[in-house]
């Protein structure tokens, strides 16, 4: 059946939304940060790629929004599509919360807008234009940096979650392949931090950090010492992330002087809450760690088919004569 109109019949608005609603889309969170550098996000569904040539895509947002004023201003945005797993996610994202990132992961990969860790893909762009467009404006961004896993999408349509069940074809890869994890040390503790599923996992960065600074969600950064930070372990997960490259890392200050989001924690390595920790890799990786500090001899996990091969080194420093003294 077809819906005519013209210049003397009214269009339904209610009628509209559910016309519009019948077409499948991905659930995304938008991203960004006000002038006082606080993170800021809000849903939206209304998303389409537009150029590989230059990298563009665009985002609709509704002016009633209450982050609207604050999109409308930034010089930056992320968009972060969801996977089947986080209708929780977007729904807090949807809501009226003061303090919707106070138990998430992210980090700042390019511009400075919050990118969420656990998500389906994401895009860190700059604004490239901004047109209105009735009660909402289109926000037209400039991709500067993306990365993607293999996790099955969040689907929306007609008002409700839909589930994606296609399997993943054969010959995709991911965009970036691998996780950047750190195992960050102070006092004899380990550095975890909650997941969006309120997991302890390792610190994250969107790729190997080389001056030393791990940002960390929240804002700031954690620095490191850059002489103390050596490959620990690389792996895949079964069904699950891309793959996982970790480094072992000393803090360069005490844990007591080091100025932490709340979902950050240090745990003594005797105490660290392995129930907690969402993976069996990710556990096994953490228990040999605790396990090798205690001698300070560590080795490099290289997974494999067959289970993978771990190399020993001499010492907490590969290419040192004798053991570096622990400040």
């Amino acid at each position: 059946m077809l819906a005519t109109s013209d210049k003397t019949a009214s269009i339904d608005p209610l009628a509209l939304r559910k016309a519009f609603g019948t077409f499948v889309t991905g659930v995304t969170v938008l991203t960004t940060h006000d002038a006082n550098g606080q993170p800021r996000g809000m849903t939206a569904n209304s998303f389409t790629s537009v150029s590989l040539d230059p990298p563009l895509l665009l985002v609709c947002v509704g002016k009633s929004a209450l982050s609207a004023s604050v999109f409308a201003s930034t010089d930056c945005f992320a968009v972060n599509f969801l996977h089947e797993e986080q209708t929780e996610l977007s729904a807090l994202f949807a809501s009226k919360s003061p303090d919707k990132f106070s138990a998430l992961s992210y980090d700042f990969v390019h511009t400075g807008a919050p990118v969420l860790n656990d998500c389906l893909t994401w895009f860190d762009c700059t604004v490239h234009e901004r047109v209105d467009a009735g009660d909402h404006f289109i926000l037209i961004g400039a991709v500067q940096a993306f990365g993607t896993s293999p996790a099955a999408p969040l689907g929306f349509c007609r008002g409700r979650y839909a589930m994606v069940k296609d399997p993943l074809p054969p010959e995709w890869l991911a965009s970036h392949g691998m996780i950047v994890s750190y195992l960050i040390e102070a006092d004899g503790s380990l550095l975890l931090c909650r997941d969006a599923k309120g997991a302890w996992v390792l610190p994250t960065a969107p790729r190997r950090i080389a001056d030393g600074h791990l940002p960390v969600a929240g804002g700031g950064t954690l620095e490191l010492l850059p002489d103390d930070t050596f490959l620990y372990s690389v792996f895949d997960v079964a069904d699950g992330d891309p793959g996982y490259l970790i480094y072992r890392a000393r803090l360069a200050q005490s844990a007591q002087d080091c100025q932490l989001p709340e979902n950050f924690r240090f745990f003594p390595l005797d105490a660290v809450p392995f129930d907690e920790v969402p993976t069996r890799e990710l556990r096994g990786m953490i228990r040999r760690y605790v396990s090798e500090s205690a001698r300070r001899r560590f080795g490099i996990y290289m997974g494999s088919h067959d289970g993978g091969r771990l190399a020993m080194v001499d010492g907490a420093e590969p290419w040192a004569n004798t053991p570096h003294s622990s400040n």
